[in-house]
């Protein structure tokens, strides 16, 4: 059935429409499961916004997003407005602000499925009372062929809006919350993964002095064990998590604060939980984690910043050419290396920008010297580690500014490999320093957003309007 789609007279309202027929929806849902008459589940859909562009006219050349190559009729079907709201508003401004267009909202024809609606309880007597009535989450709504800019996307008669299907949304929604142990209502803008609890541990003593400041933009600090208090005493906080990815928000009122993510081991969880992220649509998520120094010149505890990724991870092939070069996001390096001079010093020899190599086999040093010889003849390669190029190239794929600051923890080609006295002599001197550098990145960058909004990520073809 065809909706009726209302024109709206402001972003703002516009904004507001799509959180109000949401809402309705989950209401109406959570009514209808309630009182067992499920057949009335057939109006609980998903919102959905189109913006007609009248006419087609050149922008200025620097504008990051919310320009189109053509005129015509842009739309989206979306969940959780409530979440995405500032993003919304922020994205529409821009269209609206360079084109003369006409806003139009209504319902989809996108059922909810109630699993994506809080506070829908009983579904599995729902299940085996009236199970065709009420829609299954299906993983046929959940693919990535607009972010992969696949021709049918772009080719219907409505140009894609935004980046993601609603259920796809959902299913990420889900997903970060199953993973990291806190809902994703608090995800901040801004997000550092690490491989380590020591890291996390530093990041939440940082935390919490830095609400202790006085005029502090810091609110709260969230873990998976649930809220902490300011004048806590980080070494009597239990960091323990039985969640595979645990999360630490530290939180601002508009959501310009940090996210600490300890993604744990490998290239897979990279991929997994960035996959997820990027339906939110972070300003940066940036690496930090240790790695293997291949440079006879180089000591422990040096750091990398990767400037560049040779992709030995194997996981994004079927999305990114392995031949496709993946950028350094240059606004990104310039303040990580600030930071580290301003941490460390002005020591030239301590870091080095350089190519990471990421390998999805943690024992890669345990081949013979020739299959070494053979697999890094022609490299440049200054670092190897088993994340850094998936979270690089799945921001290159996402649209979502990335960067890498590693430290050399072992020199296996030059008979220091890892053991655990020297790792951890390593760990106890390095861990504070390394994790300021990149929350002190994080906060400069969160003073001006805009210069991160960079053109350096979109597409020639297969570009959505928003960011």
């Amino acid at each position: 059935m065809e909706h009726v789609m209302e024109r709206v007279d402001s972003v703002e309202d516009g904004v507001t429409k799509l959180m109000e027929l949401y809402a309705a929806s989950c209401e109406l849902a959570r009514t209808t499961i309630a009182s067992g008459d499920y057949a009335g589940y057939e109006n609980v859909l998903y919102p959905k916004i189109a913006v007609d562009i009248k006419q087609w006219a050149p922008v200025d050349r620097r504008e990051p997003f919310g320009y189109v190559d053509a005129a015509g009729t842009y739309s989206a079907a979306l969940s959780r407005p409530d979440l995405m709201a500032p993003y919304l508003r922020n994205q529409l401004r821009a269209l609206c602000t360079n084109y003369d267009t006409e806003i139009r909202v209504g319902y989809s024809d996108i059922r909810i499925p109630p699993e994506y609606i809080r506070g829908v309880e009983g579904l599995s007597e729902v299940r085996a009372a009236y199970s065709d009535a009420v829609p299954r989450p299906t993983l046929d709504d959940v693919h990535d062929a607009i972010i992969d800019g696949e021709w049918d996307s772009f080719h219907g008669e409505e140009k894609p809006l935004f980046h993601f299907g609603p259920q796809r949304f959902d299913i990420a929604c889900a997903r970060i919350e199953h993973y990291t142990g806190i809902p994703v209502d608090t995800v901040q803008r801004f997000i550092l993964f690490t491989n380590y609890a020591m890291h996390t541990r530093e990041f939440v003593s940082f935390g919490l002095r830095a609400m202790e400041e006085e005029g502090s933009r810091y609110t709260r600090l969230i873990l998976p064990s649930g809220e902490v208090e300011p004048r806590e005493n980080p070494d009597d906080i239990d960091l323990g998590s039985p969640r595979q990815m645990p999360r630490y928000d530290l939180v601002t009122d508009n959501g310009d604060g940090i996210t600490m993510i300890n993604i744990g081991v490998g290239p897979s969880n990279a991929k997994t939980i960035t996959d997820c992220l990027a339906v939110l649509r972070p300003e940066a998520w940036i690496m930090i984690g240790h790695c293997a120094g291949l440079d006879g010149r180089m000591r422990i505890g040096d750091l990398i910043l990767g400037n560049a990724y040779e992709r030995h991870d194997n996981l994004l092939d079927d999305h990114i050419r392995r031949d496709q070069p993946i950028p350094a996001v240059p606004e990104i390096q310039r303040t990580l290396e600030k930071t580290v001079e301003k941490i460390y010093g002005e020591d030239p020899s301590l870091m080095r920008t350089g190519t990471v190599l990421s390998t999805g086999d943690r024992n890669w040093e345990w081949k013979s010297p020739k299959e070494l010889w053979n697999w890094l003849r022609g490299s440049t390669a200054a670092a190897v580690d088993m994340e850094s190029c998936t979270i690089a190239a799945n921001g290159y794929r996402y649209r979502v500014p990335y960067g890498t600051l590693l430290a050399v923890s072992d020199l296996p080609l030059h008979a220091v490999p890892k053991l655990p006295a020297a790792a951890q002599a390593f760990y106890s001197n390095s861990k504070e320093a390394h994790v300021m550098c990149a929350v002190m990145t994080m906060e400069k960058l969160a003073k001006n957003p805009e210069r991160l909004r960079t053109r350096k990520l979109r597409r020639t073809i297969g570009e959505v309007p928003f960011r």
